[in-house]
């Protein structure tokens, strides 16, 4: 039986199941729908209140502090989803708690908000380098990408 500890002077805390690459693939494009209608959302209401009326003028043109603008606030939209979520009470975002996973520690227990943080910015360098970060999931024996690596972190079954 698997457990999340190999060490032996800590005693493992919960059995776990791992959750493969493709269960994991399925749970981020739910999380990238929801994100996506989320960002979407706040852009438009942005660009309301801002008086920008003509998105594809306003993408388009020279004002590069806007764009930004609208990237930051969807990158800390995604930093408070992925944080806040993995490291709540239901350990997980929407998309993994649709396919009933979970993100826990080293020893089975609930994320802290930095450490969560920390694997959500560790998935920043898991892109960089050419999403190898993400497919060692797939051969990693804990099923553990570079983020959680990175932050010893797991995502299994509940």
């Amino acid at each position: 039986m698997n457990t999340l500890l190999d060490s032996d002077e800590l005693q493992p805390q919960v059995p776990a199941r791992y959750a493969g690459f493709i269960v994991r693939v399925f749970a981020y494009f739910i999380d990238a729908i929801i994100l996506g209608i989320i960002n979407t959302s706040i852009i438009f209401i942005s660009l309301a209140v801002m008086g920008i009326d003509d998105f594809g003028n306003f993408i388009t043109s020279d004002s590069t502090e806007g764009v930004v603008g609208l990237q930051l606030i969807s990158f800390l939209v995604s930093l408070a989803y992925f944080a806040g979520m993995e490291s709540s009470n239901k350990q997980a975002t929407l998309g993994k708690l649709a396919l009933n996973l979970k993100v826990v520690d080293e020893k089975g227990q609930q994320l802290t908000q930095p450490r969560a943080a920390g694997r959500f910015l560790g998935k920043i360098v898991s892109s960089f380098i050419l999403l190898i970060g993400f497919i060692m999931v797939a051969f990693h024996p804990k099923k553990q990408g570079l983020h959680d690596v990175m932050a010893n972190t797991f995502v299994v079954f509940k």
